[in-house]
């Protein structure tokens, strides 16, 4: 359907609100005119605004950076500020809310409470065990270019959530830790200030739950946003963990 100025473009977006006991999951179209530019987070505000202000969804940032507005789009996990309408061929646009992640209510998912878990099982800060007290006074130790622009790389990652939603190993393992952990560990391996070696990680990472649980379907690395080499870093791990325990 066509229309004076742009199309005319129906969104099928999931309703249900895990708090209120009468609600139900529900699929509701909402139908607005695409402008120039249009992301789908412009057009789920033209919806909340003009439409439905009950609509729940997640962003921060809308520059792709905070990873807040990651949700399934016409199937596939995507940050909804970086989508823009016009990819899309079909005028009708479904929505979704991520899976592995608790609902919080429509698109909105609480991914801040699985990359905390994630957090703390990997123990994301960096490990000194040449003392057990931070010195404040002390000079920040020297690296080379090089190996900070490494460190760099694999710190990257906005922490989104599409990684997992992508996974199929995730899906059928909740316990899983997923490529955003084993991206956070290669992180620190690579770091030299942090002097934990492959053989700190083991129990984390060498089974069903690490890098051995990982079917390698490439879902990480095919829909990442920031097109981390997810692939390439679990690949790494397994042949550090590997020849660390002999």
């Amino acid at each position: 359907m066509q229309h004076s100025t742009g199309r005319i473009l129906t969104f099928e977006i999931l309703r249900f609100n895990p708090q209120n006991p009468q609600s139900k999951p529900k699929v509701v179209c909402y139908q607005l005119e695409e402008t120039p530019g249009m992301s789908i987070f412009i057009a789920l505000n033209e919806i909340r605004e003009k439409q439905e202000p009950s609509l729940q969804f997640d962003f921060v940032c809308r520059a792709g950076i905070c990873g807040s507005c990651a949700m399934v789009i016409n199937g596939k996990p995507m940050l909804a500020c970086r989508t823009q309408t016009k990819t899309f061929e079909h005028p009708k646009i479904t929505l979704m809310p991520m899976p592995v992640f608790e609902l919080i209510g429509d698109l909105s998912v609480n991914t801040g409470k699985a990359m905390r878990e994630m957090a703390e099982k990997v123990e994301t800060w960096v490990h000194d065990k040449r003392q057990d007290w931070v010195d404040i006074t002390r000079l920040e130790e020297k690296m080379e270019p090089e190996l900070a622009d490494q460190i760099y790389e694999l710190d990257r990652c906005i922490e989104c959530g599409i990684c997992l939603a992508a996974c199929g190993t995730k899906r059928m393992r909740e316990d899983f830790l997923g490529a955003v952990g084993f991206m956070k560990v290669a992180r620190f391996l690579a770091d030299p200030r942090d002097h934990r070696e492959e053989d700190d990680f083991y129990d984390l990472l060498g089974n069903d739950k690490g890098v051995f649980g990982c079917m390698s379907l490439m879902g990480c690395e095919d829909f990442c946003p920031k097109e981390l080499p997810h692939q390439q870093q679990i690949a790494y791990i397994r042949r550090k963990i590997l020849f660390a325990t002999g």
